[in-house]
């Protein structure tokens, strides 16, 4: 969306519930900030967050690091109620969840202009799924305000039946198993005797698709 490049080396998620999270972060060494209103929110906090936000994003003070919100999903009792936030708070981008067909960003493009939105307000999109990772290249093309991927490794490790590890070798051989978990299929790569080297280490990148599924 954006001719500007933007340096994006370190983008911190923080809870929009917590006011003295958000007071402090006026002050952290980052590029950007993520105020999320989804995951760590708890759903009884949601409402008292997004007025949170709103009065903190009015007061400013946040110099010239990236703004994003993630808003909560449109099928959910909070969703319209942030988009609607959202179009008229001081941010840049607006960070949907979950995202897994163009349609979803569509929609809410076509809701967030309705609401006013400016046109410099631009939209990432989460990728969190096997399908939404099936379905990226038809997102990434859904409108010209999508401005950034982002991918949600803790969520599409779990959805993949990988292991959660550091490094993240096991979403390497991610795309062969969203293809198998989409319709609920198992996957697997030939395993290989492993040299001396390595052979009393598992191979870790090596991960079965299917709940019933063994190395």
């Amino acid at each position: 969306m954006s001719a500007v490049f933007r340096l994006r080396r370190s983008l911190l998620y923080m809870p929009g519930s917590n006011p003295r999270a958000l007071e402090k972060a006026r002050g952290l060494p980052v590029d950007g900030l993520i105020i999320d209103l989804e995951d760590a929110v708890a759903a009884d906090a949601k409402e008292g967050a997004r007025a949170v936000v709103s009065a903190a994003l009015a007061a400013g003070g946040y110099g010239p690091r990236e703004l994003v919100l993630r808003v909560n999903p449109l099928d959910t009792p909070w969703g319209h109620a942030d988009l609607a936030a959202a179009a008229t708070m001081p941010i840049d981008a607006v960070l949907l969840p979950k995202v897994e067909s163009p349609d979803r960003v569509r929609l809410t493009v076509s809701l967030l202009e309705a609401l006013g939105a400016p046109e410099r307000l631009a939209v990432w999109c989460m990728i969190e799924t096997p399908v939404g990772i099936l379905a990226a290249r038809e997102i990434a093309a859904a409108s010209p305000r999508l401005e950034a991927l982002v991918l949600g490794t803790s969520d599409l490790t779990k959805e993949l039946h990988a292991l959660a590890t550091r490094d993240r070798l096991p979403l390497i051989t991610s795309l062969g198993l969203a293809i198998a978990r989409r319709p609920g299929l198992w996957a697997r790569d030939p395993r290989r005797r492993p040299s001396r080297s390595v052979r009393s280490r598992r191979l870790r990148s090596i991960v079965p698709a299917g709940p019933r599924a063994r190395l």
